[in-house]
């Protein structure tokens, strides 16, 4: 089978992609962080929505 190029599909990879919308003001701080820790804008986010995630606490 080496005479096959095997494509994966878009999405396959574990992550997904979507948009939102952010403040201006946090853009401006993310992207500050991503300059100064020579990371995507990208891998900042999902470095933080990473941390957020296991610190958040849903109160009833």
């Amino acid at each position: 089978m080496a005479d096959r190029l095997v494509i994966k599909k878009r999405g396959d990879d574990g992550y997904k992609t979507f948009s939102i919308r952010i403040k201006n003001e946090t853009v401006d701080k993310i992207d500050k962080i991503a300059s100064e820790s020579n990371l995507s804008r990208n891998q900042i986010i999902q470095e933080m929505l990473d941390f957020a995630s296991d610190k958040i606490e849903i109160q009833k």
